[in-house]
């Protein structure tokens, strides 16, 4: 019998060693799951424990720092991408304001102001103070604590553009004065996000550099304030046609609230508007301080009255003109200019009163709807233009830029050729129908009064007389006088011309009568006398020239003769001056299209044109109508406290009959006359 242990019955042994190790591996697979169900245990307690306002507080903290950490990141990196698009700051500087051309009369009256901002810059403190009150009132209340931008402002706006279902950057609420600058003087209009954050820019730096009162100087002179204004003193005088420097306090509320809307709270367009806005300024102003309230209920507007805007005149042809010939004078403007001219203020003012009521009362009826007048010195000082009936309805100049024929007032320069050629004002021509080269003139009611002396056929408009002498004297004559008399406009050398159908200005016209008013001295109209810049520095002054002498003094007193005598008994009878001895020619186009008068005294010269635009035709009007009438008026006036003086140079009348259809003809005084006859017999 083997008594020998085998190796499961050993201490130890391979079975002993299984049976460990089974129940290690059980003991350690317990340990393993007692240990997780432990883990387990404490995970199950741990998301038990409640959470408390202080562990809120420092994850709301810890999460909100790393957020707003890359919210900075994220916001610089966009500050910076777009402040790259900016040039280098210190190359910005605020734009220089385009130039304005100030334009005043004789007495240094403003007639209009010329240049892209319709007004000249005006400094902080010629203001009255509740001028930037208002706009501080209105615009921007902390503009004088905030740093460019104000988030205050701004946190409201967005308030306000959310609850109104807009984006929270959309309008322009929350924008400051300065930023308000920096938009219209660096950037462009457009509403992005990344013009928000460049105007940002733009208005910290314009803080940084730039007084308070400077920003809301430069906030005054170079906002849009409507109707073509930019600047306060630009809508002062475009709107109530005084300077800001003399706004009264509505009137200051008026132009602050506009700058809310131009185009809807224009007080010259939306006067109930303007007054509504202009109420809430003065609120504002009181509320804040500026005013009392008893100020601000005593400043608004009068719901039931109209606000009275300035109405743009006939000066305004004149400044018109004026602009036109700056260049001419001083080249470009680069700055500020006042500019000085001829012109009388009140006679400029009579003028247009006179031409806009004569088209008003009487144009329906004889169906005119314009009219024109140039009033000028003896020496060619334009005192008065009126290039239509309203400049407001249209702004067409036609005293100095329209080209109308001027009929039998273009006479003067045949009968001077004439008189140049050795007739004289009782030389006796035939007044007769003629054909010359197939031509055939003929008088305007076509009768014909036989021979007749030079003075009757000038005095009367026969045309058949000023015909004959065309062909005497040779058209070209007629053009040289003419241009040497002033006449610019280029005219063709055709017997024709001698009836005044070919087209001059009025203006031309009316200066190239002055020699017979001044003794025989050529005149180039002028209405600048001097020119200056903003700090009084002389960039153009007037020095008298001319051509010189033009007519003989002989010529000019047989001239006088002629035109006194078609005042006295011709076609400008109607024509009065006191006792002031008068001249002139009237005109009257082919189917009474053009009506004109141009008359004068040793002292001034007027025209006068009516008629239409389309040249349709009047309805019996002619130049010894209407135009004489307004002439009569506003030369009156002119010659007030004027002493009186003759005409230059005189001429003794030969005694002889007067030639009338009924009169037996005196035989001819020249044997020219009989020449002239047989000139037009051979044809």
């Amino acid at each position: 019998m083997d008594l020998r242990l085998s190796s499961e019955d050993r201490v130890g042994g391979s079975a002993g060693k299984k049976s460990r190790r089974k129940k290690s591996r059980r003991g350690t697979a317990t340990g393993k799951t007692s240990a997780r169900r432990g883990k387990k245990k404490n995970r199950r307690g741990k998301s038990r424990k409640r959470l408390t306002l202080g562990g809120i507080f420092k994850f709301l903290v810890y999460w909100g720092l790393v957020a707003a950490l890359w919210a900075g990141i994220g916001l610089t990196g966009v500050v910076v991408y777009y402040a790259l698009q900016l040039p280098a700051s210190d190359t910005w500087a605020v734009p220089v304001r385009p130039a304005n051309i100030r334009i005043v009369a004789a007495d240094g009256r403003l007639m209009s102001n010329r240049g892209k901002m319709g007004g000249e810059a005006i400094s902080f403190r010629e203001l009255p103070h509740y001028v930037p009150a208002a706009i501080i009132a209105i615009e921007d209340k902390r503009f004088m604590s905030h740093f460019g931008l104000d988030p205050i402002g701004i946190l409201g706006a967005i308030r306000i553009n959310l609850s109104q279902g807009r984006g929270p950057l959309s309008g322009n609420g929350g924008s400051t004065v300065t930023q308000q600058v920096a938009k219209n003087l660096f950037l462009t209009p457009e509403r992005t996000i990344g013009r928000k954050i460049q105007e940002a820019l733009v208005s910290v730096w314009l803080e940084q550099n730039y007084s308070k009162d400077q920003i809301l100087e430069l906030y005054l002179n170079r906002m849009y304030f409507g109707a073509g204004a930019y600047g306060i003193e630009a809508a002062a005088q475009r709107y109530f046609g005084k300077s800001a420097r003399n706004l009264s306090l509505g009137e200051a509320a008026i132009l602050a609230g506009v700058l809310q809307a131009p185009s809807r709270l224009a007080p010259n367009r939306h006067p109930d508007a303007a007054a509504s806005r202009a109420r809430v300024v003065l609120n504002e102003m009181a509320a804040d301080g500026y005013i009392s309230v008893e100020e601000a209920q005593a400043a608004a507007i009068d719901p039931n009255k109209r606000i009275r805007t300035r109405v743009a005149g006939a000066e305004y042809y004149v400044a018109d003109w004026v602009e036109t010939l700056m260049e001419a004078y001083i080249g470009s403007v680069d700055g500020d200019v006042v500019v000085y001219t001829t012109i009388d203020w009140d006679l400029q003012k009579h003028a247009e009163f006179i031409v806009r009521e004569m088209v008003a009362q009487n144009g329906e009826e004889r169906n005119f709807s314009q009219g024109a007048l140039v009033s000028m010195t003896s020496d060619g000082a334009v005192r008065a233009i009126v290039g239509g009936a309203d400049y407001s309805q249209s702004q067409y100049n036609r005293a100095v830029t329209a080209r109308r024929q001027p009929g039998s007032s273009f006479k003067p320069f045949v009968y001077l050729t004439a008189l140049e050629k050795g007739y004289t004002p009782d030389t006796i021509v035939e007044d007769a129908p003629f054909t010359y080269k197939g031509w055939t003139p003929k008088n305007y009611n076509d009768k014909y009064v036989g021979r007749v002396t030079l003075r009757d056929g000038l005095a009367n408009s026969l045309n058949t007389v000023a015909a004959r002498l065309a062909v005497d004297v040779g058209p070209q004559n007629i053009v040289e006088t003419a241009m040497r008399l002033g006449i610019s406009t280029s005219l063709q050398a055709v017997p024709s011309i001698a009836l005044g159908t070919q087209e001059v200005s009025l203006l031309e016209m009316t200066a190239a009568y002055a020699p017979f008013s001044n003794g025989g001295n050529g005149v180039i109209a002028q209405v600048i006398t001097r020119i200056e810049t903003a700090d009084g520095e002389v960039l153009y002054q007037n020095i008298p020239a001319g051509p010189g002498q033009v007519v003989a003094p002989q010529n000019v007193a047989m001239m006088n003769d002629m035109l006194s005598y078609a005042i006295e008994v011709g076609t400008g009878k109607k024509a009065h001056l006191g006792n002031w001895p008068i001249a002139g020619k009237t005109g009257t186009t082919q189917n009474n299209r053009d009506a004109v008068f141009v008359g004068y005294s040793a002292r001034m010269i007027t025209g006068v044109w009516l008629g239409n635009d389309d040249g349709s035709p009047m309805k019996g009007v002619g130049g010894g109508s209407f135009p004489v009438s307004i002439w009569s008026d506003v030369m009156d006036r002119a010659h007030q406290g004027l002493a009186v003086a003759a005409l230059p140079s005189t001429y003794t009348r030969n005694a002889q009959p007067l030639v009338s259809p009924t009169d037996t003809p005196p035989p001819p005084r020249r044997t020219i006359v009989d020449l002239i006859n047989g000139l037009f017999n051979s044809e």
